[in-house]
């Protein structure tokens, strides 16, 4: 049975937390930021609710997700969407067969009875209605409350909520006064050369090693032109490029510009034609990380491996 709670008498079915395998590799001081975000210091303080943003792809659940579990609190993530409701978001009324109605809590409700951490993913595809539902929440008040079940819940001292939020174009402005409520805002660049290489090494362990080099090289001299080719898309064309080479024969790297593409699309062809690659590169090349002989010194300055004077930041 569904674990359950109940509130001034009604009887709320809870969510279940979400369990993955997500790990945060990336620079210390991001953790730290969330961390000092949520922190408690005295009676009568209470955790801040902060932005984390930057472009898709970068890690902004997993550094969330990361930092809760750190914490050895459950883990509610809502997805949110420009279709989204106030009923979504706390309480939602579900008709039984035998013609009862029952109340199913949301993964942010869930949260706060059982002070877990909640992260609202994607929070700026919301419409301000629903943001307006969770405005006592943010602030000072702590609670929200449900027209549908007519009840107000209040959040566990332990909860903790924060917002992941895309820079694209196909989100809302945020209202001012939910933006006033979002604060710190945390950003979420691009990982280094060390960190991303990890990062792919953690996500697709069976792959060669070689193969990750290549691709990490490729996304290191993306990042240096601000183009939004991520993390996530390197895992995409590393296990592609792997796929592609049990269906077919060849090894991987053959299968590695391919991947790019069908990954990418033409944006990442016109990259490496652009003078990225060496203009001979070809989908046959094992040396596509020959990308870093381009004759540029500068250009490969900005991508030698850094020195190794920490310990690589533990996988959490």
């Amino acid at each position: 049975m569904p674990p359950t709670a109940e509130i001034e008498g009604v009887t709320l079915t809870l969510a279940h937390p979400d369990e993955l395998p997500l790990v945060w590799v990336g620079a210390p001081h991001l953790r730290e930021q969330l961390l000092a975000s949520w922190l408690v210091l005295q009676e009568g303080d209470v955790p801040l609710s902060p932005r984390i943003v930057g472009r898709p792809g970068v890690g902004k659940t997993t550094l969330g997700y990361s930092v809760a579990t750190s914490l050895k609190r459950e883990v509610y993530i809502v997805q949110c969407t420009m279709d989204t409701r106030p009923e979504d978001l706390i309480v939602t009324p579900v008709l039984q067969g035998d013609g009862r109605i029952a109340y199913h809590a949301s993964g942010v409700v869930t949260a706060m009875i059982r002070g877990g951490v909640c992260i609202l993913d994607e929070g700026n595809r919301m419409s301000e209605k629903s943001w307006a539902s969770l405005a006592a929440l943010l602030d000072m008040r702590r609670y929200v409350e449900s027209v549908v079940a007519g009840i107000k819940i209040a959040a566990h001292p332990d909860f903790r909520l924060c917002v992941t939020m895309n820079d694209d174009a196909s989100t809302f402005d945020l209202p001012e006064y939910i933006a006033s409520r979002l604060k710190p805002v945390i950003e979420v660049g691009f990982p280094t050369r060390q960190e991303e290489e990890k990062i792919l090494q953690i996500a697709v362990p069976f792959a060669p090693i070689a193969l990750i080099a290549y691709v990490t090289d490729f996304l290191q001299k993306a990042h240096a032109q601000a183009l939004p080719f991520t993390s996530r898309d390197g895992v995409h064309i590393v296990r592609y490029a792997l796929k592609m080479s049990s269906v077919r024969s060849g090894s991987p790297e053959e299968h590695l510009l391919e991947a790019i593409e069908s990954v990418l699309g033409d944006e990442g062809l016109a990259f490496i034609d652009s003078g990225t690659a060496p203009a001979n590169t070809t989908a046959s090349d094992i040396a596509f990380g020959s990308m870093a002989e381009v004759e540029d010194d500068d250009e490969d300055e900005d991508f030698e491996p850094e020195e190794d004077d920490e310990a690589p930041p533990d996988s959490r």
